[in-house]
């Protein structure tokens, strides 16, 4: 009860923070583009926004081996003792959510996103870096901040009601899970700066090292 109340009490902060930028959705993106590329000329930042995204990697994949044995145990109860359990159900739910959210930046950090452009593998080197470059400034960063900014209130709203779930027997305290959305793009934000400094590098040098 302790760890969910100081988590309550460190999200409001922040939450009450950010608020009026929720109002400010141009002022918060020029906000983060500003921030982000400050953070991209830092020595050494591409390292530590790895190992935070890896972090957060390692997060997901705990997640998914929970999800496994929650999904093998419904249902072996539900076929063999015709009995389920409304909250390990949501609770399924809860860490598909996180296997999904914790890893986009890890995912954006081993630049394994899944890309539609058909012309893209075909393009030089350091035009690619630069694509990359143009892409995080003009549409990643852009984007987690109005997913942020959007979340904000989503997130305020829940923790006011003391949200829980509307089912019998269902998970209380929903506003942790919402809370992820926010976790999960701040980390995107923060790896979009080592990113532009690893793009940026690559294309000065004209080499993967």
């Amino acid at each position: 009860m302790f760890i969910i109340n100081s988590y309550k009490a460190l999200l409001d902060f922040l939450i009450n923070f950010l608020m009026p930028l929720s109002e400010h959705v141009d002022k918060a993106i020029l906000t983060s583009l500003f921030m982000v590329v400050v953070l991209s000329l830092i020595p050494k930042i591409d390292y530590i926004t790895d190992k935070l995204s890896k972090f957060f990697m390692i997060i997901s994949g705990l997640s998914l081996i929970i999800l496994t044995l929650l999904v093998s145990y419904e249902v072996i109860m539900r076929k063999l003792f015709s009995a389920g359990n409304i909250a390990l159900q949501e609770l399924e739910w809860h860490m598909y959510d996180i296997i999904f959210l914790f890893g986009i930046a890890y995912t954006l950090s081993k630049d394994k996103h899944v890309r539609v452009d058909i012309f893209y593998d075909r393009f030089p080197f350091k035009l690619k870096k630069i694509i990359n470059i143009f892409s995080l400034i003009v549409f990643i960063v852009p984007l987690s901040t109005l997913i942020i900014v959007e979340a904000i209130p989503f997130i305020q709203m829940s923790i006011a009601q003391n949200e829980c779930s509307g089912n019998p027997g269902g998970l209380p305290y929903r506003w942790i899970i919402k809370s992820s959305i926010f976790w999960a793009f701040l980390i995107v934000l923060l790896q979009s700066s080592g990113e532009i400094r690893k793009n940026f590098y690559m294309l000065i040098k004209g080499s993967k090292k």
